[in-house]
């Protein structure tokens, strides 16, 4: 059975960057799809204009939710928890609801309690590796997700299921790479390759801008390269704020080890051991470049 006859309409709850992103992926990618899309009034009417959906909806969930056989939610940690019961109320039984948040283990104890997997819709989690560091509808982008990563978490029963199945088969459509994991081995992962490069940048931007004198320095003598390494401070606290806290312990570890490491380079900067640091960063940039 192909993809289309399983899943044939979507609900996306949350239509900003990622949300607005999915919708114009399947509009250009796949067919037979009817896309609806949940948010704010303005933000449903944005991704409706922008084509993004083809139905709007906005107020009471459960309208959005009839007849979906795949409901994307693509809103903040905390709004997806919160709403998570509701879904659980209002989804068809035979539907497959799957997240797009940036930490997993918080989300799959929630989805835990709620829609247990014996029964009802079925949850799969899920993370796009993929993202601006502009949010909302207007910088959503139909081909957001080619090439890059796409986390799924679950057991291999979970891959199993004909729905997961047609979902995979929806994120290869659309140019996603699928990755299996759990969700403690996913926090751990993004905690250190995404959420700490974030609070780096956002330390580096903080302590130059505190350092700012009349006449711009040291921001006026910057080149391309400054530019390159804060792209990340231009994302918004409102977007971090629920990963941060749902992944405190391991941004706490990381923080620690990442603060040892500035400690050894500075003990090292009348040294020439400061190549093998060099050496190190050299290979890992070859590594991200091949990905």
């Amino acid at each position: 059975m192909s993809s289309g006859h399983i899943i044939s309409r979507v609900t996306i709850l949350g239509t900003g960057l990622i949300g607005g992103s999915f919708g114009l992926a399947l509009r250009k990618y796949t067919t037979s799809i009817c896309v609806s899309g949940w948010d704010r009034t303005d933000v449903v009417g944005e991704a409706h204009a922008r084509g993004a959906i083809d139905a709007p909806f906005y107020g009471e969930l459960a309208a959005a939710l009839k007849g979906a056989d795949l409901v994307y939610i693509a809103l903040p940690i905390a709004a997806t928890i919160d709403l998570l019961p509701e879904i659980a109320r209002h989804a068809p039984p035979n539907a497959l609801v799957t997240d797009a948040c940036s930490t997993k283990v918080r989300i799959a104890e929630a989805a835990e309690e709620v829609l247990p997997a014996d029964k009802g819709p079925f949850f799969l989690g899920g993370h796009p590796m993929a993202g601006k560091e502009l949010s909302g509808i207007a910088h959503a982008d139909a081909d957001l997700f080619r090439g890059s990563t796409y986390a799924l978490i679950g057991a291999s029963a979970a891959q199993e299921d004909p729905r997961v199945s047609a979902f995979v088969k929806i994120l290869e459509k659309i140019g996603a790479r699928t990755l299996w994991l759990g969700a403690p081995q996913h926090d751990y992962a993004v905690g250190l390759a995404s959420h700490l490069p974030q609070l780096a940048a956002v330390a580096l931007a903080g302590f130059l801008y505190d350092r700012l004198d009349e006449n711009g320095l040291p921001i006026t003598l910057a080149g391309p390269g400054l530019r390159d390494s804060l792209r990340l401070a231009g994302s918004s606290y409102a977007t971090w704020r629920d990963i941060v806290l749902t992944n405190q312990e391991v941004l706490s570890a990381a923080l620690d080890l990442l603060a040892r490491r500035l400690d050894d380079l500075r003990e090292r900067l009348a040294s020439r051991d400061l190549e093998a640091d060099f050496d190190a960063a050299n290979e890992l940039y070859k590594l991200l470049r091949s990905l």
